[in-house]
């Protein structure tokens, strides 16, 4: 039975991962000014970036619903036993951190010592979310002028930040095999980057503008150029993101809480800061003439997202997809192993490429599979799932623990956070 429940939370990892950026891709594409217009370059689809971060918010706030459901579930359970005059000695079986259903993984905190986390600690958790705001809002901009298989796999620019930072901040030591798996990485960004520079994409039907280069705020520029500045805003979002990892594992270190209450909590802390930011953006920026119209314009924001049913509809999948998604993660993160974790990984990139293609939202690059080749090897190697090219690579401790056995998967796994939350 638990072997099933793993399938079906893989698949529901992969599904709603892929989901995500390819709804919001979807969403970016609607028409939502001038369509009628017969000359292209006059019509306008949805950018509305930090309309998309708040929604994204929302999405995570619904892991409450989640967390409601199993608290009256207990409610009941306990009922049933004070009527049957039955009080268990320890926590029941299925609820045991290392054993048992993934899905009550996801909602119990690891029995390990930790000061459980509550009253005010809980704020902690507003800086991660403030990183998640800075780094999921650059990524919706990015994602506005490149293809959706190029944004997620640029994505994999994350390992290099995490590894840095784990480093720097956290006093992680890595070999010398992941510094050369983090150069390797670096590599494969570049060469997904120019693939997008060197190759135009034909524009899909007629809800996505002829030329996007002509989208407002970014002038005449031209389509490679635009490519190699919406690689920049993802890869550069990336050090949000990094930082938000290494903040979460820096505060969980200390403190215990349930993994979807984490989700939860920055999923409100996160929608509140959001939303205060658009108000103050949209009456310093968005009642101006300059950005009538723009990303910051809450009410033209809005009307959109009311106004035109596809947006709506993929606004609310978009937010289940996100909610779905950090469930599945979650629960999957602590029952399977790195290595399958980093598989689905890879797997989630490559379907939204092949989706993206079957869909003929971008063309097919032979060089994006050399830089896409190169992020999977960089990746595998930095989480220890292939052999180094050279054993003087791996350092005299790496060898030492090769030899006796000492290794596990504990040092392997501690560059990154407990359940890692990743929403687009």
């Amino acid at each position: 039975m638990s072997r099933a429940i793993t399938i079906a939370l893989v698949s529901g990892m992969l599904v709603t991962g892929v989901a995500n950026t390819l709804l919001t891709k979807y969403q970016d594409m609607q028409c939502v000014r001038n369509c009628d217009d017969p000359d292209p370059a006059k019509r306008h689809v949805f950018e509305q970036p930090v309309m998309q971060t708040l929604q994204m918010f929302i999405g995570e706030m619904g892991c409450w619903l989640i967390v409601g459901c199993f608290s009256l579930r207990q409610l009941y359970r306990q009922k049933r036993r004070e009527h049957a005059g039955y009080q268990p000695v320890g926590p029941d079986e299925e609820e045991r951190d290392g054993e048992g259903n993934p899905i009550i993984k996801a909602l119990i905190p690891r029995d390990d010592g930790r000061i459980p986390m509550s009253g005010f600690k809980v704020f902690l958790l507003a800086i991660p979310a403030c990183c998640d705001i800075a780094g999921t809002t650059l990524m919706n901009v990015g994602l506005l002028f490149i293809a959706a298989s190029i944004y997620q796999m640029t994505r994999g620019a994350l390992v290099l930040f995490v590894g840095l930072f784990s480093v720097i901040f956290l006093k992680r030591v890595l070999h010398p095999f992941q510094w050369f798996a983090l150069f390797v990485v670096v590599i494969g960004v570049g060469i997904v980057g120019l693939a997008g520079a060197l190759f135009k994409d034909p524009a899909p039907d007629d809800r996505i503008k002829a030329d996007m280069t002509q989208a407002k705020g970014m002038g005449n520029l031209s389509p490679a150029v635009s490519t190699v500045i919406g690689v920049l805003l993802v890869a550069f979002a990336q050090i949000f993101t990094a930082t938000q990892f290494v903040v979460e594992e820096w505060v969980l270190e200390k403190y215990s809480l349930e993994p979807l209450k984490v989700v939860g909590w920055e999923g409100i802390f996160g929608f509140s800061v959001t939303l205060l930011g658009m108000a103050i953006l949209h009456f310093t920026i968005g009642v101006t003439p300059e950005g009538q119209h723009g990303y910051f314009n809450a009410i033209e924001g809005w009307r959109e997202m009311t106004n035109y049913p596809k947006v709506a509809i993929s606004s609310l999948a978009i937010m289940v997809s996100i909610g779905g998604f950090n469930f599945f993660g979650i629960s999957v993160t602590r029952s399977i192993s790195a290595t399958a974790r980093s598989i689905i990984d890879t797997c989630r990139t490559l379907f939204i490429w092949m989706v993206s293609l079957a869909l003929h939202w971008e063309s097919f690059k032979w060089l994006q599979i050399v830089g896409f080749a190169l992020l999977v090897y960089g990746t595998f190697l930095f989480n220890e799932l292939v052999q180094p090219p050279l054993r003087c690579c791996l350092g005299s401790r790496k060898m030492t623990e090769d030899v006796d056995g000492s290794g596990d998967d504990v040092t392997r796994d501690a560059l990154f956070p407990e359940g890692p939350i990743e929403h687009v």
